[in-house]
């Protein structure tokens, strides 16, 4: 009667010894989550959760951001549980890490050393941990986004059952943020590198369609517009208005009255120049900008750009290269925003009485969703080991930077060339398109971490020829798959 469960004892130990770096790694990241979830009784608040929660309790297709996640909360309403919310995030992200580290080693023939390495950000990374307990859709979208690309990168035909999930993956992502919708492109590239059979890119494509053409009809019934937002135009004005200068360019005069405030080189961040009280888009709580409003804010965007194009490649290069891979995190955008990234010492003041666009009040929406107002308890010595945790232990942007560079040697010198620089453009797309459109912001470099060391994890970490491999002998990537008829 002992002998199947010795047996199984037997299996699992010697599945650890194989695998104890990640084991270990893997232990302490579930350790460090559950410590969040015991001192942070809740969740952690961000402004943009209680749109979110404002989705969820009547769905509407939101005005100022996609409205994705907010019908990810809707489905989980009957729980009346915003702690079941970001525990769902932590367990998420867990059982991503664990399947990515698989496939690195059993489908991508890496080292077991460097496929552990390569999930150390996401188990391990302080502000990956406290992003998790943040009610925002960064979370969703980062499992959404990996599961695609782990999914298409794995090895064999990819047939159209496949592509289909891969594209219904992308297209969920994208419908979660939209910065996740030119990610498509990039897979469109890899099968072409991979000259797969055409049904494979018609599945694709279909199916990433479809919830994106879904949601984009459903917004233009609420809006009278076939788009995933009403605020394209005002995000691209404010990158322009942390340059635009209307005394040496004038403006058109039917546009003169969005020249941003304050003299070029003393303003507020370009993000918070859009929601600021004296902004001249006219922000108010509660209430979202017409259509007027964007579309004459995307013509003032152009033409600063076309005015001031030096200006515009200056603003956009400082973000990425020096805010992304800076060492030390800096109060970007505001004090406020960059402190909502830290494990608190007290709970964060709310404003119960803020309106919240189309649902009353923050008051309101949190009630409606858990029955009640949804506290966050702060309890120690939990919170307290979290918040050391955070100060000692983070990913800084240069390490990022760095594994960005080795990840683009190893295209050039090594071999898994076509996965290495799927995931390495991945990565590098998600880093770009904020300081392009928008601002940067740190929780976007987030969701690009597990891409970038990936990436370098397949270009280097590859086992040499007649090296062990573990049951499945993965195939040299540089053939391409054969056509079939």
């Amino acid at each position: 009667m002992l002998s199947p469960l010795v047996g199984r004892l037997s299996w699992v130990g010697a599945v650890l010894r194989r695998h104890w770096v990640f084991a270990g790694v893997l232990v302490a990241g579930v350790v460090l989550r559950v410590g969040a979830v015991l001192g942070f009784r809740g969740t952690l608040w961000f402004n943009d959760s209680y749109d979110f929660l404002a989705i969820a309790n009547d769905p509407f297709p939101h005005p100022l951001r996609p409205s994705g996640y907010g019908l990810f909360l809707w489905m989980l309403k009957p729980f009346h549980s915003v702690a079941l919310v970001t525990a769902l995030h932590h367990v998420a992200v867990v059982g991503v890490a664990v399947v990515g580290y698989r496939m690195l080693v059993r489908d991508f023939d890496v080292r077991r050393g460097w496929a552990a390495l390569a999930v150390v950000p996401l188990l391990l990374d302080s502000f990956q941990i406290e992003l998790e307990h943040l009610l925002l859709s960064d979370t969703l979208f980062t499992v959404l986004l990996f599961g695609a690309m782990l999914l298409v990168a794995k090895p064999g035909a990819t047939g159209w059952r496949r592509a289909a999930m891969v594209g219904l993956l992308l297209g969920l992502a994208a419908v979660t943020r939209t910065v996740g919708a030119p990610l498509f492109l990039i897979v469109l590239l890899y099968l072409l590198v991979r000259r797969t059979r055409w049904p494979v890119y018609l599945a694709l494509s279909l199916a990433f369609l479809l919830p994106v053409g879904a949601y984009a009809t459903w917004y233009q019934q609420e809006h009278g517009r076939f788009a995933m937002s009403g605020t394209d135009g005002v995000f691209l004005w404010g990158r322009t208005a942390a340059f635009a200068d209307c005394e040496a360019f004038t403006p058109p005069p039917d546009i003169a009255r969005l020249c941003p405030h304050g003299r070029k080189g003393e303003r507020l961040a370009s993000s918070h120049q859009i929601w600021h009280e004296d902004s001249p888009l006219g922000w108010t709580n509660g209430e979202a900008f017409d259509e007027q409003t964007n579309r004459d804010a995307q013509r003032f965007a152009l033409w600063a750009i076309r005015n001031q194009p030096g200006d515009y490649l200056q603003v956009v290069a400082y973000d990425f290269f020096v805010r992304t891979f800076s060492w030390n995190r800096s109060q970007y955008p505001t004090i406020g925003t960059e402190a909502r990234y830290h494990f608190p010492t007290k709970p964060t003041a709310r404003n119960p009485d803020l309106p919240v666009l189309g649902a009353g009040d923050r008051r309101s929406v949190v009630d409606e969703y858990v029955h009640g107002p949804a506290p966050l308890h702060i309890v120690e010595p939990y919170a307290e080991y979290m918040r050391t945790y955070q100060e000692r232990v983070r990913v800084p942007g240069t390490v990022l930077g760095i594994v960005l560079l080795v990840g683009a040697a190893g295209i050039v010198w090594r071999r898994a060339r076509a996965r290495t620089a799927l995931f390495w453009m991945s990565a590098v797309t998600l880093l770009a398109i904020p300081p392009v459109t928008v601002d940067f912001d740190y929780r976007y470099i987030l969701p690009a971490m597990p891409l970038a060391c990936f990436a370098a994890a397949m270009a280097w970490g590859r086992r040499v020829p007649g090296e062990a491999a573990p049951k499945k002998k993965v195939a040299d990537e540089r053939e391409p798959e054969p056509a079939r008829a």
